[in-house]
């Protein structure tokens, strides 16, 4: 059987349309409506198999669900040259915020210097998603232990009319407001975001449980 196969034995068409609803940049052709816990089920069964290696060559896939497969597949690898050259392949055709945002490779923790090095390339990408995953993976690993205060200029330093990019990069300052506040807030009071990412940095920090009422506050006065 097929990985495509599989995949249909949890097809689930209402499900599907709820997907759809939250990934308004894919046609609801495209889903077969497998829910989130089921890829990550099947994820873990294929990472190893001799059959995944053509899967993941097999590009660009017809639906949302096999992309949502292939980058649960590289979040389970082990390898981090065989990770990186995977993520390498799939990057061009990611085509919405969910499938990017999946992707997180549990490898990357050992790995941060070389990652670094790919974080600082994609983030100048023109590519939407392969921008956003370079903010998203500086998020999940450069805000803590391993922070530099440098790192912030990555993400300030993007430009983009793209809505997925923008939001982003509020995500990304309002998680490091939130671990990082003396280090980021120069970014909020010197201007150095668009006025739409500043504005709605500052509205997901109201929004967090992990930003104080006192920084909230004054978070607020600094609207533009």
């Amino acid at each position: 059987m097929s990985i495509l196969e599989r995949l249909m034995e949890f097809k689930d068409h209402d499900y599907a349309v709820f997907q759809q609803k939250l990934t308004p940049t894919i046609s609801l052709e495209h889903f077969i409506g497998v829910r989130v816990p089921d890829i990550r089920k099947l994820a873990k069964e294929y990472v190893n198999l001799p059959e995944t290696k053509e899967f993941l060559k097999d590009l660009p896939h017809r639906y949302y669900d096999e992309n949502m497969l292939h980058a649960a597949i590289i979040s389970e690898m082990k390898d981090y040259t065989a990770c990186m050259n995977s993520i390498e392949d799939f990057l061009p055709y990611v085509d919405n915020w969910a499938v990017c945002d999946t992707m997180v490779p549990k490898v990357f923790k050992k790995h941060r210097e070389e990652l670094l090095v790919r974080l600082k390339e994609w983030c100048v990408s023109k590519h939407t998603y392969t921008c956003r995953y370079s903010m998203r993976m500086l998020m999940a690993h450069f805000l803590d232990e391993d922070f530099k205060a440098e790192y912030l200029e990555l993400p300030a330093a993007v430009r983009s009319s793209e809505y997925y990019v923008n939001m982003m990069t509020a995500w990304f300052f309002a998680t490091a407001l939130a671990k990082q506040w003396d280090a980021t807030i120069p970014y909020i009071e010197n201007n150095r975001l668009d006025v739409w990412t500043h504005n709605k940095t500052i509205t997901k920090s109201c929004e967090s449980f992990r930003v104080t009422q006192e920084h909230k506050e004054y978070l607020r006065s600094l609207k533009r």
